[in-house]
C-alpha cells in the first residue's frame, strides 16, 4: 500500500509512468499448496475414503477382506510412484490427478456393474457388465497428459483395484482390463491428433471383442451349428465391445482440454494448436519485424531437429522459437535483422544504452505474451532464452570509447575518477539461466542462427567450427548449468545444428544473363552468398545479428 502511495507522488511531480509492466502472478500459497506433505496425505485419505465407499457399498461378500487387500495395493501404488516417478511424486497436483482419474475409472465401473445386476434395463444383463467397462480411460489420460510411463502405471493398479473392490478376484475382469490398458498406452506414445485417439480407442475395443470371445463373454457360440447361433445378439455383444473403446476414446479427446486446463498441462494436440502461424502476435511480427518473423522461423527449424535427435519434446520448442522474440516488436529498428538502409540507429546512442534497449526485449516478450495469455511454458523460454549471457558487441564498443576517453583525459590532464568505468553487469541480460532442456535447445539454435548471418562463404567447415565455438562459450559462461543437458546430448545438438545450417545456407550457381554462354558452376567457396545472407544490405556500422 506505501510503494502504491509513493509511486503516485512520483506519478504526479512526472517521476514515473502511469504504465506498469504486466508480471506474472506468484501465488506462495499455491506453491506450498503444490510441495507440502500434508496436501498429499489429505489426497490419499480421500482416495482411501473413495475405495472404501466402493467396497462397502453393495452386496459383495467379504467386503472387509477386499478392503484390506485394496489398501495393501494402495501402498504399494504409493511406493513404486515414489521410486519410480519421484517428480510426480513432489507435486501434489500430479498425484491429485493420478488418483482421481483412476477413482473416477473405478466408479465408473462400479456404477455399469450395479446397472447390469440390478436387472432393471432390458439391455443390461449381468453377463454384458464385462464388455462395457471403460478398461482404458485412465491409461489413456495419463499416457497423453503425463506420458507412457505413468499410462502403463494405471493400467496395471487400476486393473488389480477393479478385479478386487467388487466382489472375488475376477480372472478374466484382471487380464482384459491389463490387456486393454497397455494396448491404450502402445498406441499412444506420441498423440499429435485428437484422431489419433479415436483410432486407439478402436483397437481398444477390438482387444475387449477378442478377449470376450476367448473368455466366453460373447455368446455362446456353436462353432460347428452357425444356425444355431442368435446372430442379432451376437452382434450386439460385439457392438457394445467394440464401440466401449471408442467411446472411451471420444470420452478422454473431450476431457483433455479440461484436465489440461485444471491441472496447468500442455500435450502435444495443444501445441501443434499453438504454432499456428495466424496468431496475432506473429502476423504482427509480418509485418512489422519481418527479419525478426524469418530469423524465429529458421530458429525454429533448427531447435525441432535437434529435440528430435536428443528425444526431448520438439513441438514444444518449435512453438516457443515461434514466439521466443515477440519483444522486438517494442522497438524492431533497433535489431539488425529489421534496420532500414538509410541509417543505423544505434549511431545516436551511447553503447550503455543500446545495451539496454537489446536486453528489454525480453521483458517486452514476457509483457506481451502475459497480454496475449501464451502457455506458461512460452513465457519461461521468453525468458530464458539469453539466460545472463552478455550483449558482447555494445560491451566492447563501451570499452573501447572508455579507452580513448582515457586516451585523451591524459592529453586533457583529466583525472581518472573522472571517466566512468564499464561495469559488465549493465551489459548482461538479467536471467534465469535456461532451466529445461527444452529452454537450453532454443537458447542455442537462437545463438547459433544468429552468427550464421555474418559468415561469408559459409563451408561446411567453416559452420561446424562456429556451431562448436558458440556452444563451447555458453557452457565456459555458465549458462547451461541449470538445465539437464549431458556433454553426449550437447554433441548430437551441434551435429544437427550443422546439418541443418548446411543445407540452409547452401550454394546456388550463378544464372547467365540473357544471351550469356556459360555452362560452369561456381564452385562452393567461390560462390555466391546465399539467398537468406543477401536479402537485405545492412549499414556498415550495423551490429552483428548475435549482438541481440
Amino acid at each position: 500500500m506505501f510503494d502504491s502511495f509513493k509511486r503516485g507522488r512520483l506519478i504526479r511531480r512526472g517521476l514515473a509512468s502511469r504504465k506498469m509492466r504486466r508480471r506474472r502472478a506468484r501465488s506462495e500459497l499455491k506453491r506450498n499448496l503444490e510441495y507440502s506433505p500434508y496436501t498429499k496425505v489429505v489426497i490419499f485419505a480421500v482416495f482411501v475414503g473413495g475405495l472404501a465407499f466402493l467396497v462397502f457399498s453393495g452386496q459383495q461378500p467379504e467386503p472387509t477382506k477386499n478392503f484390506v487387500i485394496a489398501l495393501l495395493v494402495l501402498a504399494t501404488a504409493i511406493t513404486q510412484l515414489w521410486i519410480n516417478q519421484p517428480r510426480s511424486f513432489s507435486r501434489s497436483s500430479r498425484i491429485l490427478l493420478i488418483f482421481s482419474v483412476i477413482l473416477v475409472q473405478l466408479s465408473v465401473t462400479k456404477l455399469l456393474l450395479v446397472l447390469c445386476n440390478s436387472g432393471s434395463y432390458r439391455f443390461l444383463k449381468p453377463e454384458m457388465a464385462g464388455l462395457i467397462m471403460p478398461y482404458a480411460f485412465a491409461p489413456l489420460v495419463l499416457s497423453v497428459l503425463l506420458g507412457r510411463h505413468h499410462g502403463l502405471y494405471a493400467a496395471f493398479f487400476v486393473s488389480l483395484w477393479s478385479s478386487i473392490l467388487f466382489g472375488p478376484i475376477d480372472a478374466p475382469l484382471l487380464v482384459t482390463s491389463l490387456i486393454s490398458g497397455f494396448t491404450a498406452v502402445s498406441l499412444t506414445l506420441q498423440v499429435r491428433r485428437r484422431g489419433q485417439l479415436v483410432r486407439a480407442g478402436f483397437c481398444v475395443g477390438l482387444a475387449i471383442w477378442l478377449l470376450s470371445l476367448t473368455f466366453g463373454l460373447i455368446g455362446p457360440i456353436s462353432w460347428f451349428y452357425p444356425t444355431a447361433n442368435d446372430w442379432g445378439m451376437l452382434g450386439y455383444q460385439s457392438a457394445l465391445a467394440i464401440g466401449n473403446g471408442i467411446l472411451t476414446a471420444t470420452l478422454v479427446g473431450g476431457a483433455l482440454p479440461i484436465l489440461e486446463n485444471l491441472f496447468q498441462i500442455t500435450t502435444d494436440i495443444s501445441w501443434l494448436e499453438a504454432s499456428d502461424l495466424n496468431h496475432p502476435l506473429l502476423r504482427r511480427m509480418t509485418i512489422e519485424a519481418p527479419g525478426t518473423y524469418h530469423h524465429s522461423l529458421v530458429v525454429a527449424n533448427l531447435a525441432e531437429a535437434a529435440a528430435e535427435a536428443i528425444g526431448a519434446n520438439a513441438t514444444l520448442c518449435r512453438v516457443c522459437a515461434y514466439f521466443h522474440d515477440v519483444g522486438k516488436l517494442v522497438k524492431p529498428e533497433y535489431f539488425t535483422e529489421n534496420m532500414s538502409f538509410e541509417r543505423n540507429p544505434h549511431d545516436d546512442l551511447a553503447p550503455t544504452m543500446s545495451a539496454l534497449i537489446i536486453i528489454a526485449h525480453v521483458k517486452e516478450g514476457v509483457d506481451l505474451a502475459l497480454k496475449y495469455r501464451l502457455n506458461q511454458r512460452i513465457i519461461d523460454i521468453i525468458q530464458e532464452h539469453h539466460g545472463t549471457s552478455i550483449v558482447r558487441y555494445f560491451y566492447q564498443r563501451a570499452l573501447q570509447q572508455h579507452e580513448d576517453a582515457r586516451a585523451g583525459g591524459k592529453i586533457m590532464k583529466l583525472r581518472e575518477d573522472d571517466i566512468p568505468d564499464v561495469k559488465e553487469e549493465s551489459f548482461r541480460y538479467g536471467g534465469p539461466k535456461p532451466q529445461t532442456k527444452e529452454s537450453a535447445i532454443v537458447s542455442l539454435a537462437d545463438t547459433v542462427e544468429s552468427a550464421s548471418r555474418s559468415l561469408e562463404k559459409p563451408t561446411p567447415q567453416k559452420i561446424e567450427t562456429l556451431v562448436n565455438e558458440l556452444i563451447e562459450e555458453r557452457i565456459s559462461d555458465r549458462q547451461l548449468d541449470d538445465c539437464d543437458l549431458t556433454l553426449g546430448e550437447l554433441k548430437i545438438i551441434a551435429e544437427r545444428f550443422r546439418f541443418t545450417l548446411l543445407m540452409m545456407l547452401h550454394s546456388r550457381i550463378a544464372y547467365p544473363k540473357p544471351g550469356q554462354k556459360t555452362t560452369t558452376i561456381i564452385p562452393r567457396e567461390e560462390g555466391l552468398r546465399p539467398d537468406v545472407m543477401v536479402a537485405t544490405r545492412k549499414p556498415e556500422t550495423a551490429p552483428p545479428v548475435s549482438a541481440a
